[in-house]
């Protein structure tokens, strides 16, 4: 998820998402689970879908933050000769000035990989790369864990860590669990607004970001503002909308990147009697892991349910 200028984020959010979703559909149904661990699934050639890979590859060019961060999770960081503009974990990823937004099929060639990993498929660049014979994955946003799941899964078949990748989806599921096994029993949900930007875009529960905060046991204030399902999970509310709904947790997805702290929430005009803002209920997120469905996903979980644990069931 680019974090650009907070306007150009807002007006590009809605369109990211319907772009996503569509290269989630293709990808899906074109890509069956991959299945097998330990040495003797490491063997080459392997398979992922269409995809074939004749031998481990070694110059991986990885254009979306999600996938860099799994690449480095799993052990193939070393076989990671350059990520794009927006990979900035972890700190040796070796960031270019590629991109994944405006992606570039002869820069990406420069670099000579033996396998591209994108999130999307913008500027028809699947095709490009294929016609210039290189290997391509495409791993579109997650729109479920599982997905997350499958996409370490299938990176660590085709890059000769399947074993890794297998141990690091059994501790995420375990660390998961155990976040949310002692959940207080509460008689009424606790409710909350995540914010994406100033402009209130927000992510409904049918969102990846939305399913996070359902494993915490959260009612989200969005899900009303994109019943019709237009807006794709990412409706724009109102100030009037939000304060009308009363959160009991307003979560900042926007403090690198647009500056919003605590402060500034309680600074809006009309905010005063929002239940969070009474209650200093606010919580600062890091922009990269609440956009990010890699396995920093379960330091998402964890900073939520810290939050809401503080409030008395």
């Amino acid at each position: 998820m680019s974090r650009r200028t907070p306007r150009l984020f807002a007006a590009a959010l809605a369109v990211g998402a319907l772009l996503l979703g569509g290269c989630a559909e293709k990808t899906s149904n074109d890509t069956p689970a991959a299945g097998g661990s330990g040495s003797a699934a490491a063997a080459f050639p392997v398979s992922v879908g269409k995809l074939t890979l004749e031998k481990r590859p070694e110059k991986i060019v990885s254009l979306s933050p999600s996938t860099t961060e799994m690449l480095f999770a799993i052990g193939a960081g070393k076989q990671v000769t350059a990520v794009d503009d927006q990979s900035n974990y972890p700190a040796e990823a070796p960031k270019s000035d590629l991109s994944g937004f405006q992606p570039n099929a002869e820069a990406i060639a420069a670099k000579a990989p033996d396998l591209v990993v994108l999130a999307n498929d913008l500027n028809k660049i699947v095709d490009q790369l294929t016609t210039l014979k290189i290997p391509v994955l495409l791993t579109p946003a997650a729109t479920t864990l599982d997905d997350t799941y499958q996409q370490l899964t299938d990176l660590g078949k085709l890059t000769g860590h399947p074993a890794e990748a297998d141990a690091v989806t059994k501790k995420m599921k375990d660390d998961i669990a155990a976040l949310t096994k002692d959940l207080p029993q509460r008689a009424k949900k606790l409710t909350y607004y995540h914010e994406l930007g100033p402009e209130l875009y927000s992510a409904t529960s049918k969102t990846f970001i939305g399913s996070i905060y359902t494993l915490a046991g959260l009612e989200n204030i969005a899900d009303p503002a994109d019943a019709d399902g237009k807006s794709v999970g990412y409706p724009q509310l109102s100030q009037e909308v939000i304060v009308k709904a009363n959160p009991d947790f307003v979560f900042l997805a926007d403090t690198k990147c647009c500056k919003q702290t605590p402060e500034t929430v309680k600074a809006r005009s009309g905010w005063a009697g929002v239940t969070a803002v009474k209650n200093n209920q606010i919580v600062g997120l890091d922009d990269d892991v609440a956009s990010r469905w890699g396995p920093r996903v379960v330091d998402l979980l964890k900073a939520i349910i810290d939050a809401t644990a503080k409030v008395p069931a």
